[in-house]
């Protein structure tokens, strides 16, 4: 029956972090509609996207340590409620200033609500085969949870509406808080884990400072007096904020879960591997809607390829194989694939090529990085202390969420300079100009491409230097038959 109730705790853990997930993107192919209907301005649409990264990126920590200080099944199920609510009001919005503010709200709980998923996660299966399982299994929602949720949006905007997009959640949220007050039982607390205040102030403010920054320069140029300051204030901040941890009685972020090899290789790989991702993503998007003119359900369609092959690499491949072999002979070949499969994408023309080579490459791409994708988070949440698995946790998102911000705002603007440049280099008389803008917009996709494809390479190499182990980690006190399982699931 405990058997039982841990699988059955894997699917409640598991939806929830689909829905923190895919939410990063759902709104991605409704904000046309959002932004029409609330007259939202080109300038303002943005906040859509950034209201809702800026709080989950910058509040990560804090919520991990709220973890480990509230218990993380009382922690998890107030994420839910809250993010369910704040997904209504957002669907509900009457103006642009009703849903920037839902979307802040959602991120506020998802800072909550992730760490304290990928936490139950970690203590609950501490077995090496049955934890490579749930690992398979959570890397594989981590994975495509990105792409499942293009297609949900595509689907939702073209039969429904684009409000679905927000009240979607509403019900998935319902139903993981009641199977977490049916299957999780009262606990994890720990009685020595304090809310270490400054820290929480000054790594959340720096964390805040950065996401905001990097969210910013899309839009303003990286040498905007508001983008410099915000980056330098981040650095400072966090600089700070590292300072502090090594004099705090209890600090927020322990100093034994960064000084860990094994996970401050995963944590590093995890942020490079999204530097590159989730641009790419972006931009995939809309080269099949603004260049070759698809629909928005036609679009989240051709994502699922991608999505099985993200279910093959970490379930048939990587929860094969995590405690067979070691971690780095998983994560540096699975980034290699991904780097191949974003090398081909990257020699799109103007001229269809979804078979020819964005099918190709998102099958690669989704193979190799689900593959490293979920021997990263096995690596980033073993062997810590259980006291410490919530601040471990939001390491992980943090690097997770802070690299999507700094890929998307760098490769965009990377794009729109070889646009740009492109765009001045071809101009000339006699030239159709509609034919050229979309050789310009495609030209400045490939190039952003191949600088994914560059960031991809180093996180292979960081992998291939800094993780070393002989096999993935497993909670401390594993083989005794902790009572942290027991705890966490009654």
């Amino acid at each position: 029956m405990a058997d039982n109730r841990r699988w059955w705790a894997l699917v409640v853990i598991a939806l929830a972090q689909l829905m923190v997930v895919l939410d990063m993107t759902i709104v991605n192919i409704a904000l046309p509609s959002a932004q029409a209907d609330l007259n939202m301005s080109d300038a303002n649409r943005q906040w859509v996207i950034t209201a809702y990264t800026l709080a989950f990126g910058g509040l990560l920590l804090l919520g991990g340590r709220i973890s480990d200080l509230a218990g993380r099944r009382t922690t998890f199920m107030i994420g839910l409620v809250g993010f369910a609510a704040a997904s209504a009001l957002g669907g509900a919005a009457t103006g642009q200033g009703m849903l920037f503010g839902a979307r802040a709200l959602q991120g506020v709980f998802a800072a909550l609500l992730a760490p304290a998923a990928l936490s139950l996660l970690a203590t609950t299966f501490t077995e090496p085969k049955e934890r490579a399982k749930a690992f398979g299994v959570f890397g594989a929602i981590v994975g495509a949870g990105a792409a499942i949720g293009l297609l949900a949006g595509g689907l939702l905007t073209e039969y429904l509406d684009w409000r679905w997009c927000l009240y979607v959640n509403v019900p998935i949220a319902l139903l993981a808080f009641a199977g977490a007050w049916a299957i999780l039982a009262p606990g994890g607390r720990h009685p020595d884990a304090h809310l270490d205040v400054p820290g929480a102030l000054l790594g959340s403010g720096g964390m805040l400072a950065l996401v905001y920054g990097f969210s910013e320069a899309a839009s303003r140029g990286w040498d905007d007096g508001l983008v410099v300051t915000l980056l330098v204030a981040g650095v400072v901040l966090l600089a700070a904020f590292a300072v502090w941890q090594t004099r705090a009685r209890v600090p927020l972020l322990p100093m034994s879960v960064v000084k860990d090899r094994q996970r401050v290789g995963a944590f590093l790989t995890v942020l490079f591997v999204t530097v590159g991702m989730f641009g790419v993503f972006l931009f995939l998007t809309y080269y099949l809607q603004g260049v070759l003119g698809w629909s928005p359900l036609k679009t989240g369609l051709a994502y699922l390829p991608m999505t099985a092959a993200m279910i093959v690499g970490s379930t048939q491949i990587a929860a094969r194989l995590l405690s067979k072999v070691p971690p780095r002979t998983l994560i540096v070949p699975g980034l290699l694939v991904a780097a191949g499969g974003l090398a081909i994408i990257a020699q799109v023309g103007v001229e269809p090529a979804y078979a020819s080579h964005v099918l190709p490459g998102m099958l690669m791409l989704g193979l190799g990085m689900s593959t490293a994708m979920m021997t990263s988070i096995s690596l980033a949440t073993g062997s810590v202390a259980p006291r410490d698995s919530g601040a471990a946790s939001a390491t992980f998102n943090t690097a997770q969420q802070v690299g999507g911000s700094i890929g998307t705002a760098l490769l965009n603007t990377i794009a729109a300079s070889a646009t740009a440049t492109y765009l001045t280099a071809h101009a000339g008389p006699g030239v159709d100009k509609r034919l050229l803008q979309a050789e310009a917009t495609v030209h400045g996709f490939n190039v952003a491409t191949w600088w994914a494809f560059g960031a991809l390479l180093l996180a292979a190499l960081i992998a291939g230097v800094v993780v070393n182990a002989e096999r993935a980690p497993t909670p401390q006190g594993a083989g005794e038959r902790t009572p942290e399982p027991v705890d966490t699931l009654g």
